[in-house]
């Protein structure tokens, strides 16, 4: 069910967690002429250049990840009010989402647990006028449901819904920083 599936993929309850790792190496330990032990090398740092556009990617995962968290309190009520919605999702983003709660509200229906995320950044440009970005999100459905307010019931996801699945998002850098501008609920190749 079209529906479902989307309703599935707009509806997120994010806990994003960016790690920052940093690599060390070291040559070989050096003695002293007396045999003593020996002293441990200074720490280099990694050859691998730093990534320039970590802090900007960065952004667009936090920006994601609150939209996705105010859209999880949304759809658990079938209401954007009490949200903040508007400070993370553009106007078009928000259509969709507002779509998406008209149809939960007239079919009585909220969501009940919560989706899992793992986005990542996997276009970026910000030479541009507006910088855009593109995200890839690993959507994982296996603890989301939909709940039939009327009936009382969870209803159960169609048996063609992969539980894990890839989606697509777009964002774009406004005065205030990022918002997601587009999100593409009907689903890729499973992740």
């Amino acid at each position: 069910m079209t529906r479902t599936r989307r309703t599935a993929a707009l509806y997120g309850a994010v806990t994003l967690v960016l790690a920052l790792a940093g690599c060390g190496g070291g040559g070989d330990d050096e003695k002293s002429s007396a045999g003593a032990t020996a002293a441990p090398a200074p720490v280099t740092s990694s050859t691998a250049p730093a990534d320039p556009d970590a802090a900007e990617k960065a952004a667009v995962l936090a920006a994601y990840s609150s939209m996705s968290a105010e859209q999880a309190k949304a759809y658990g009520k079938a209401d954007a009010k009490g949200t903040q919605l508007e400070k993370y999702a553009t106007l078009d983003a928000l259509g969709q989402i507002r779509n998406d709660l008209a149809r939960m509200k007239a079919a009585g229906t909220v969501v009940r647990g919560g989706i899992g995320h793992d986005p990542k950044v996997t276009a970026l440009d910000t030479t541009t006028k507006t910088p855009k970005a593109t995200l890839t999100d690993c959507v994982d459905l296996s603890s989301y449901e939909t709940y039939d307010t009327k009936a009382k019931k969870v209803i159960p996801l169609p048996t063609e819904q992969p539980l894990r699945y890839v989606m697509t998002v777009t964002a774009e850098k406004w005065p205030n920083g990022w918002m997601v501008t587009a999100i593409n609920p009907s689903g890729g190749p499973t992740c």
